[in-house]
């Protein structure tokens, strides 16, 4: 069955659309609504570039399809016919994009197509019982083809995602205290050249000093 269903902006991440009853009957519901976040984040870096993806968590599946900067994202039963999931997705994705597809980029706050969750319950009810005639013949369906999509752990995409931000983060660290070191560098070689030409720049001035002195006495 499906679980949840949320549609989110690729490019930062913002949820645009949601199934508002998502997660009422799942146990912890929270930690799954969790790892969407974390999922989005990732996305939102460009650290997952596979435009389908099928992510194992528990005994669920995420499935998501990115399409026009749009990731719409799906949690199903391990059981669930991944092939179904992902038309569900498609179809999803062909509604929102003719609906709202002018004001994607330009929405500015969180759910701001929350609407759309009239057509996500009602897709979705098309989509629970796999037994339909209507699901049999899309399982059947020779054209639409899920074997190649790549399937992965939760824990191994997120951990991906948490370790290039740890070196994205080392990487500025280095930088930034390369840049320290330079300028310091620089300092001290500053410094020793002060100390080395300052005598012989206060003895030339003397002896300046003295030459003008004495052109003036004469």
């Amino acid at each position: 069955m499906v679980k949840m269903t949320t549609i989110a902006r690729v490019t930062d991440g913002l949820p645009l659309a949601e199934g508002l009853d998502d997660g009422r009957d799942l146990v912890d519901a929270e930690m799954y609504k969790q790892q969407v976040k974390a999922l989005f984040k990732n996305l939102s870096k460009g650290h997952n570039e596979a435009s389908r993806m099928s992510i194992e968590t528990g005994p669920y599946v995420f499935h998501y399809i990115i399409e026009g900067r749009v990731c719409y994202l799906t949690m199903c039963d391990r059981s669930y016919p991944k092939k179904l999931a992902f038309q569900y997705l498609e179809d999803l994705k062909n509604e929102f994009e003719r609906v709202n597809g002018a004001q994607i980029e330009t929405a500015a706050r969180p759910y701001a197509f929350i609407k759309f969750d009239t057509f996500i319950q009602k897709t979705k009810k098309l989509y629970q019982d796999t037994r339909t005639q209507r699901n049999i013949a899309k399982l059947n369906d020779e054209l639409y083809e899920v074997h190649q999509i790549m399937t992965r752990n939760v824990q191994e995409v997120l951990g991906v995602g948490e370790k290039l931000d740890q070196v994205s983060q080392m990487s500025s660290r280095l930088t930034s205290e390369s840049r320290i070191y330079a300028d310091k560098a620089r300092d001290l070689n500053r410094q020793a050249l002060i100390r080395k030409w300052a005598p012989v720049a206060i003895v030339l001035g003397v002896v300046f000093l003295l030459f003008w002195v004495k052109a003036k006495l004469w």
